[in-house]
């Protein structure tokens, strides 16, 4: 893995980016210089710092000698971080998420500002709730990625102080907390209703489609709950790259003796899981939830696997993150196991698939989706 090198007032950082293909895949960005540009001139030692949603750990490593605190959604954080800290032999600090977030009380707040709008308005609203009194909130982010009306959003719900000046198509503001908090939000949760079933799926903002069932999700469906019913008692089954656990889900209204485990990178997903798994399955179930990016190398192996894999990272857009949930399927598979999977069409997973396995047939397609099985 090749590190690039971070210069920052009179100091540099070796930085890489963990699955990174080519060289401009670099683990930093315009948005990270300015914010640590911003945060370097405005902190000072002995104050009580957060850094919300770092990528590869620029942000946290560029201020450790104020030895910031780390909250992330993404399980990848929290590796790429220790990787980069090592890297520059720096202590790695303990990343949390959204299940277990720092207390509050901080003097000030650095964030990368996220793409969903939702999840926008989710951490200002905490950020406010968890900034003393007149804090500082240093937001900042590609201004080709960030989300339409967030400038609606900042002046509804923080004190924008500053705009600073754009450079290399990054933006920062410097805003002060706002009275908005997370209690009493309506859009805390939103949902849909899985018909047949009449299971309601809420999930909280950073979750992908959480208003309404994904597309690709709806064609896999019925397949999972085939493929549930044929299973054997106790059969073990991996919900991956789970969002609101609609899969993992309806397989359980299927077949109730089924052990399910529901991964997905992001700590939002698997808390909206958890909550619509106590919400509808009762407590007879056997459940496991995951955070983590990809397969959990402890465990499995599983008798089905059911994914249907996200294809952008950040601003990658492509297969990268399906080949290697493909790999670490192949590995957790029981003998006699089968995953199903869910692509748009044009990705051609029928190809990528057979690197992994022996068997790949197609189940089901659509003019835009594909469903596979595959099998060692």
């Amino acid at each position: 893995m090749t590190a690039d090198i971070l210069h920052f007032d009179q100091a540099e950082l070796a930085l890489a980016r963990p699955g990174a293909r080519g060289r401009s895949l670099q683990a930093w960005d315009a948005a990270d210089e300015l914010l640590i540009d911003a945060a370097r001139s405005r902190l000072s030692p002995g104050q009580r710092v957060v850094v919300v949603d770092d990528s590869f750990g620029a942000l946290t490593l560029a201020l450790a000698d104020v030895q910031p605190g780390v909250l992330a959604d993404s399980a990848t954080v929290a590796g790429a971080l220790a990787g980069n800290a090592e890297r520059n032999r720096l202590p790695a600090p303990t990343v949390c998420s959204w299940a277990s977030p720092p207390e509050g009380g901080f003097d000030a707040l650095i964030l990368r500002i996220p793409r969903q709008l939702d999840y926008l308005e989710y951490v200002l609203r905490w950020a406010n709730g968890a900034l003393k009194p007149g804090g500082l909130l240093l937001a900042g982010g590609m201004i080709k990625h960030l989300p339409d009306r967030s400038v609606d959003v900042f002046a509804r719900l923080v004190d924008t102080e500053q705009v600073l000046p754009a450079r290399k198509k990054a933006r920062v503001v410097v805003c002060r907390p706002g009275e908005a908090g997370l209690a009493g939000w309506p859009g805390l949760w939103q949902g849909y209703r899985l018909q047949p079933d009449g299971v309601r799926l809420d999930a909280l903002p950073a979750v992908f489609s959480r208003d309404r069932l994904d597309v690709g999700a709806a064609v896999l469906l019925p397949w999972v709950r085939q493929c549930a019913r044929e299973l054997a008692s106790g059969a073990r089954l991996l919900d991956l790259a789970c969002g609101n656990g609609v899969q993992g889900l309806a397989a359980l209204a299927q077949r109730s003796d089924l052990e399910v485990t529901f991964s997905d990178v992001s700590s939002q997903a698997l808390l909206s899981c958890r909550r619509n798994v106590e919400a509808h399955s009762g407590a007879q179930v056997t459940v496991a939830f995951c955070h983590s990016d990809g397969i959990d190398r402890n465990a499995g192996p599983f008798d089905l696997i059911v994914l249907n894999p996200p294809f952008h990272e950040g601003g990658v857009v492509g297969d990268h993150i399906a080949l290697r949930l493909f790999r670490q399927a192949s590995r957790h598979l029981r003998s006699g196991g089968r995953l199903l999977v869910v692509g748009n069409r044009h990705l051609g997973y029928h190809k990528s698939l057979r690197r992994d396995f022996s068997k790949v047939r197609q189940l089901d397609a659509t003019p835009k989706f594909v469903v596979f099985e595959a099998r060692h």
